[in-house]
């Protein structure tokens, strides 16, 4: 009830297919704006993991998804937050560049081999692609980050050193980056 009405018009929260999501995405500015310091948003219903149906998967996904975010990132732009709140969209895997034929409705598994993931503000350089997949998006040929490489980003982005965080267990050396993980610099402003 505080927000103006062109803001939840921009979050989409006057829409049904962007309601729910674009409520989640103003909460998390408010609570960016009041100092939380970690805030997961989860879209109702497991929506991305399209084995059938990738084409109307992927449409109500991003349907419900790209109004909210997009106006998260403008509002915390236009607010001066963004600089110092890092923003990050991702899954735990990729998609098969193939489709199931056999299927009425295909659609695509997991593939760990390479996946999207992107960051916004938070001192990341904006605009920039770093790394690729060969000509089918089956394997990464160029620039690999381990997800223990993007954890390590993330961690240093929020000032913490990732290799200070190690803890010895039974003869092993563990923590949240596994025992490896290196800052991926060139992505850094």
């Amino acid at each position: 009830t505080q927000e103006s009405e062109t803001t939840l018009e921009n979050y989409g929260i006057n829409q049904e297919q962007t309601r729910s999501y674009g409520k989640r995405c103003l909460m998390a500015r408010r609570l960016v704006e009041r100092g939380v310091r970690y805030i997961q948003i989860f879209i109702e219903y497991q929506i991305w993991d399209n084995h059938f149906d990738l084409d109307g998967g992927l449409r109500y996904a991003c349907g419900k998804t790209d109004q909210p975010v997009a106006a998260l990132l403008k509002d915390l732009k236009q607010r001066g937050l963004l600089d110092s709140t890092l923003l990050m969209w991702g899954g735990e895997f990729g998609r098969t560049p193939t489709t199931d034929v056999t299927a009425n409705k295909p659609g695509r598994d997991h593939n760990h081999f390479g996946f999207t993931v992107w960051m916004a503000g938070g001192g990341v350089k904006g605009g920039i692609t770093y790394g690729a997949t060969d000509d089918y998006s089956v394997n990464v040929v160029e620039k690999p980050v381990h997800v223990h490489d993007l954890q390590a980003t993330i961690l240093h982005q929020l000032g913490i050193n990732h290799e200070h965080l190690t803890y010895r267990h039974q003869g092993r050396d563990f923590r949240l980056t596994d025992v490896f993980g290196k800052v991926v610099k060139d992505v850094l402003a």
